[in-house]
């Protein structure tokens, strides 16, 4: 069995299968940068969010209603593309579309994180929850400083697949200084979402620039004074959330006035998962309750 055609620059082209032409991909759809498609297929429909959140299996074991054990909520760039093989033309099969895209993988440096097997196998994936497919494997690789997740669904016997791609990576900023400023005198609030690390008040690099943007607002506006609170999701003991979410606020703080700013114009306080702004009990919901906001004074 032949590679598939390799991600990005990391592999050579060894397939010899003509490709589709491009007229018969659905419109304004394209390949993804990192993953050629099988052979013989064309772009059925696709989407792609530029920053969103999804949930990829994360253990091959399965639970209850055929369920993995655990998943991974990745988020930013997120596409989705369906391929199938037009016509009555021969066509791979699902195995051979899985087995394809793990040695893609594996040979790019990444890991197979989980398979599942067909309809029959008795390990098949929840089509409900996670897409449809008779067969399915996750996958995982760095490029470009990214961490990549990919899911691979082959369904009808290989005669369509469905790949799922998510890119983590920080939620750009789109608030600029003078915007931000403009939202504070006009709302008295804004919630910003700094990148921590895990269970920690460390402040990752990829949240440098949107603290940056606070520190311009705030030289721009010599008078303005802002309180900063930490929030957490629900998951955990209060207590611990609660301490955390101080320790957080005061990191920002201490960035701001190492900064520059002032620290009698600023003050930093956590309140833990009391003041939730969303339903905690979605992965959408912790992910916005877990933030830091900036209420004028």
């Amino acid at each position: 069995m032949k590679t598939l055609l390799g991600l990005g620059m990391i592999l050579s082209a060894i397939c010899v299968a003509p490709p589709v032409r491009a007229e018969e991909d659905a419109s304004g759809c394209k390949d993804h940068p990192l993953f050629n498609r099988m052979p013989g297929y064309r772009i059925n429909s696709c989407e792609t969010k530029l920053f969103d959140a999804r949930e990829f299996p994360a253990s091959g074991a399965l639970i209850a209603d055929n369920k993995p054990v655990k998943a991974e909520v990745v988020e930013g760039v997120q596409t989705y593309i369906v391929y199938d093989a037009p016509g009555e033309s021969k066509h791979a099969s699902g195995l051979q579309i899985q087995r394809n895209y793990q040695n893609a993988v594996k040979a790019a440096g990444g890991v197979v994180i989980a398979e599942y097997g067909a309809e029959d196998s008795g390990k098949q994936l929840n089509d409900d929850t996670w897409g449809a497919g008779d067969r399915a494997t996750v996958l995982k690789l760095s490029n470009g400083g990214k961490e990549i997740w990919a899911r691979v669904h082959p369904y009808n016997g290989g005669g369509g697949y469905a790949l799922y791609i998510g890119e983590r990576e920080a939620m750009t900023q789109d608030i600029v200084a003078n915007k931000l400023l403009e939202k504070i005198n006009k709302e008295g609030t804004i919630s910003l979402y700094i990148n921590f690390d895990t269970g920690k008040a460390t402040i990752k690099a990829d949240s440098f620039a949107q603290l940056d943007q606070v520190v311009a607002a705030l030289k721009n506006a010599s008078t303005l004074k802002l309180e900063i609170s930490g929030h957490t999701d629900s998951v955990g003991a209060a207590e611990s959330n609660l301490a955390l979410s101080d320790s957080r606020a005061k990191s920002v703080m201490k960035y701001l006035t190492d900064k520059g700013i002032v620290a009698s114009r600023l003050s930093a306080k956590g309140y833990g998962q009391v003041n939730p702004v969303a339903d905690n009990r979605s992965d959408e919901g912790r992910a916005k309750n877990r933030r830091v906001e900036l209420t004028k004074k």
